[in-house]
């Protein structure tokens, strides 16, 4: 294979530089050209490629976002624009492509790859829902920046004596705010994966109340099923404590990727082109123990996430 395109997908997430800065410099450096796709599949559909050189790359690891944008493509979907898609990599002489992104960025290389299209999926999405691998790109500066938030607002929130929900992202996975939570020390942890129990809720803002703590801090994924200001407000009615809602939204896909975002990213996006260059079959790149793994494409996507139920036991023993 001596032509690869790479695009980004779906959210952006801190890390996505640095994969795609690997995938061109790896490229590059089997004797590979290596194309950027600009806007995601929209920007394939428009024919928005460009060939990409060593200098492409520089000066952005540390950046976060993607240089090459993201779109959603409600086109996309429709196979007939699925097929104009392989018509336009084979009119550039494409013969492989990386997607950057997650699920529903490997749904669509999956059809890609369905039509006879090499793609090598590589996991950037801060949700860390992927089933096949332990993390994907972006989700430990994510958590990061929600620890960073969770600081500021517990000096607030001390200082006024009184509780907090902050909503995270994630999805319809918890994982943003269970890590987040367990490092920052919230009282609650509130996960999709888990029924939300009011009773035990307001039990354990009274306990720390009558314990002389002077704040609650109650850390709530995106995806549990209730609104966050609806929860906020029931909280308030049954415990008498004031409590606020912050929802920090679009701040924790952005920023400077941390340096396991960094490396991580580094390793996969290279691995998915040393992949392409031996000529494997579509597979989705991960890590599992530590170790960067591949497998293949469409039984990635089947696979189920476990929920680390004995993280979510500590967090409950230790708050």
């Amino acid at each position: 294979m001596k032509r690869i395109g790479v695009l980004t997908s779906g959210g952006d997430a801190p890390g996505m530089n640095a994969a795609l800065r690997a995938i061109v410099r790896t490229g590059l450096s089997l004797e590979m050209e290596v194309y950027g796709i600009r806007h995601g599949f929209e920007g394939l559909l428009e024919g928005e490629i460009q060939e990409m050189k060593w200098s492409s790359v520089g000066e952005i690891l540390h950046r976060g976002g993607t240089i090459l944008r993201t779109a959603r493509s409600k086109r996309f979907h429709e196979e007939k624009w699925q097929k104009h898609a392989v018509n336009i990599l084979n009119t550039f002489g494409i013969e492989g492509l990386v997607i950057i992104g997650g699920n529903g960025s490997f749904t669509g290389g999956l059809k890609l790859a369905e039509q006879g299209v090499t793609v090598m999926g590589v996991p950037g999405t801060i949700d860390n829902d992927l089933g096949y691998t332990d993390f994907t790109i972006g989700f430990d500066t994510a958590v990061n920046t929600v620890l960073d938030l969770i600081s500021n607002i517990r000096d607030t929130s001390s200082s006024h004596e009184r509780a907090t929900v902050i909503e995270v992202m994630g999805r319809h996975c918890g994982d943003i705010a269970l890590h987040a939570g367990l490092a920052g020390g919230a009282d609650v942890i509130l996960v999709p994966e888990r029924p939300v129990d009011f009773n035990a809720i307001c039990k354990e803002m009274l306990r720390g109340k009558h314990a002389g703590k002077g704040h609650n801090l109650i850390i709530k994924a995106e995806g549990v099923d209730i609104p966050t200001q609806e929860l906020t407000q029931k909280l308030e009615e049954m415990t008498g404590i004031d409590t606020r809602a912050v929802v920090p939204g679009y701040i924790q896909r952005g920023g400077s990727p941390s340096q396991r975002d960094r490396v991580l990213a580094s390793l996969m996006g290279s691995k998915a082109v040393q992949l392409l260059y031996d000529d494997m079959p579509s597979r989705a790149v991960g890590i599992s123990s530590g170790k960067i793994i591949s497998c293949d494409l469409k039984e990635a996507l089947e696979m189920e996430r476990d929920f680390a139920q004995n993280m979510y036991d500590l967090a409950v023993l230790l708050s």
